[in-house]
């Protein structure tokens, strides 16, 4: 999932930040518990997790970032 966020164009990276977990540490496994998190991979957008189990494409990944930037 790392991946796909590393590849957004520039302008879409221009607006957000990215924080990762690795499962494999206290705050990971804490950070995954906290969104209530089932699976992996899981993205959370402003603490809501809103993509579980699945690695979304990256127009759609691109759509609802730029939908949330822009409610703000």
């Amino acid at each position: 999932m790392a991946e796909s966020v590393k590849v957004l164009p520039e302008d879409i990276q221009d607006i957000i930040e990215v924080y990762e977990w690795d499962m494999r540490t206290r705050e990971g496994v804490k950070r995954f518990k906290e969104l209530k998190a089932k699976s992996l991979p899981s993205v959370a957008l402003d603490g809501d997790l809103v993509y579980e189990a699945i690695i979304p494409g990256q127009e759609e990944l691109i759509e609802e970032l730029k939908r949330r930037y822009e409610a703000k």
